[in-house]
């Protein structure tokens, strides 16, 4: 199918971590004139893109993952697919593709203390202006006050959890990683800031220790504000109808 290449052609898929599970997900039968773009496929959001007569739906997370031996309406994963099954739209996941290539969402979340310079931190042995994570340099230094103001407007959300060091300094550097970037945030040696969306708390711990802030979004906030960039990109390049989710959310909320 000719979009799927202009899909792969966005967000190659070679640039993908060989763990993750991209690409093509479910099948339709319908032409693509309309699509729905989200983190999560979740029920809500199958109902909303039914709703809204898409054709495709482009998933950020896979909704499948590792491997399934049944596909039945007992869990909410396989009422998801069988009701987009059913109904002949396309399910399509860009995840850690999406993340590595140039334009995609890790240079929008490199940027997002501030303008600077910036490189992949795990880059694709091909083409190395892509690949997962990204580690910037600010063109000029910031405090962490003013950092952590950037980010949050930048991702458009009103709080964070932030691990300061004992004692603060300017901020020059910043590693960052959409979702979970622990694995990732492993290959990066001393730098000023950490973004992500969570990470385990021993490695935040020894971070702050060792004079590093981190920030921690909680998982999608850290990628949720860059679909509308996406859906932009998506409709230029297929010449269709693509809108953003609006029933998509985090699924923790503070109570």
């Amino acid at each position: 199918m000719a979009w799927q290449n202009t899909l792969d052609a966005l967000a190659p898929l070679r640039f993908a971590g060989d763990w993750d599970n991209v690409g093509l997900i479910l099948e339709g039968t319908r032409e693509v004139r309309r699509a729905l773009v989200c983190i999560d496929l979740t029920e809500p959001v199958l109902a909303e893109a039914l709703a809204a007569k898409v054709d495709l739906i482009l998933s950020y997370h896979p909704p499948l993952f590792r491997g399934v031996k049944r596909l039945t309406g007992g869990s909410a994963p396989g009422r998801v697919l069988l009701g987009a099954l059913r109904a002949g739209v396309h399910v399509y996941a860009p995840h850690t593709a999406l993340d590595a290539s140039p334009l995609g969402m890790g240079d929008w979340l490199a940027v997002a203390a501030g303008r600077g310079s910036f490189q992949p931190i795990e880059p694709n042995a091909d083409e190395p202006a892509a690949g997962l994570g990204r580690l910037t340099t600010l063109e000029a230094p910031v405090d962490l006050a003013t950092a952590v103001e950037r980010i949050k407007a930048h991702l458009g959300i009103p709080a964070l959890r932030l691990a300061a060091p004992a004692v603060e300094r300017p901020i020059s550097t910043v590693a960052c990683c959409p979702g979970a970037g622990g694995s990732v945030f492993e290959k990066v040696g001393p730098v000023d800031l950490l973004l992500t969306g969570e990470m385990r708390h021993h490695d935040v711990l020894w971070r702050a220790a060792e004079g590093t802030a981190v920030v921690l979004t909680d998982h999608t906030h850290c990628e949720r504000g860059y679909l509308p960039t996406y859906a932009a990109r998506v409709a230029a390049a297929l010449g269709i109808e693509v809108v953003v989710s609006q029933v998509d959310a985090d699924p923790l909320r503070v109570v």
